[in-house]
């Protein structure tokens, strides 16, 4: 992610742009982003008063982009002691891992059905940079390079309500990470073992697609849950610290 948490909009794990995103629409990207990123470490608290100040913006907009990420389930709530950046421990991992195959099977369907060339060509240049990111032997890259190859093919599938959930669980997929783990852990061949989502989706192969899919994602529970059975080699860097602020929204 580019610094400061901030990634360019259309891409994981953001909605695509809208055409007048109002001040809480932002401050609901900026914080999903923090989220995502790692700025805001899961489980910290959320500091009202002073994120809103650091983003430039009013606490009521700042609490009404706040309450969308609870209900989404990136913020807690806790009675007397506020809001903070939740946690997914290793006992919800498979559940969650479970809805991305849901989401992701459902649109590789959809995808193979609908998703014009246009589409297809973005889902082969996001694997395209995932293999740039494998270069690097960048953890962090590697792991946002892979979320978006699987980000870009619900894309594909033009389902706008796929697309919001799998927005979603992406973030949750990296909180968890945070969550099990001192270390950010991905595949090093992450390049490789995306290569035939890709390939399949491109031969309009449905079974073939959500075959690959499901043992994409299969291998990464493995991975978080049971790494010494795994048997691949991995890139790992540190859990990041947390940034010690928001840089002001663009308004």
């Amino acid at each position: 992610m580019p610094p400061a948490s901030r990634a360019p909009l259309g891409t994981a794990p953001f909605l695509s742009p809208v055409t007048r995103p109002s001040t809480v629409d932002l401050i609901t990207v900026e914080l999903r982003n923090a989220i995502y990123s790692g700025a805001l470490r899961v489980g910290s608290p959320i500091r009202e008063v002073e994120m809103s100040s650091q983003l430039g913006v009013s606490r009521g907009p700042f609490r009404e982009a706040a309450q969308r990420l609870v209900q989404e389930g990136l913020l807690r709530s806790t009675p007397g002691r506020g809001l903070s950046v939740t946690t997914i421990g290793r006992d919800r991992i498979r559940p969650l891992y479970e809805a991305r195959a849901d989401v992701e099977t459902s649109a590789a369907r959809l995808a193979v059905e609908r998703a014009t060339d246009e589409q297809v060509a973005a889902v082969r240049s996001a694997h395209d940079e995932l293999v740039a990111a494998g270069a690097t032997q960048d953890a962090r890259r590697v792991g946002d390079a892979d979320l978006n190859v699987h980000w870009t093919l619900v894309a594909a599938s033009g389902n706008p309500w796929l697309l919001r959930w799998m927005t979603t669980l992406i973030v949750e997929v990296r909180i968890a990470s945070f969550s099990v783990s001192e270390e950010y852990v991905v595949r090093a061949d992450a390049a490789d073992s995306h290569a035939e989502i890709v390939e399949r989706l491109e031969a309009r192969d449905a079974d073939g697609l959500v075959a690959a899919v499901r043992a994409n994602l299969d291998d990464a529970v493995t991975r978080l849950l049971a790494p010494d059975e795994a048997g691949v080699e991995t890139l790992e860097e540190p859990r990041p610290a947390p940034a010690p602020r928001l840089d002001p929204l663009d308004l």
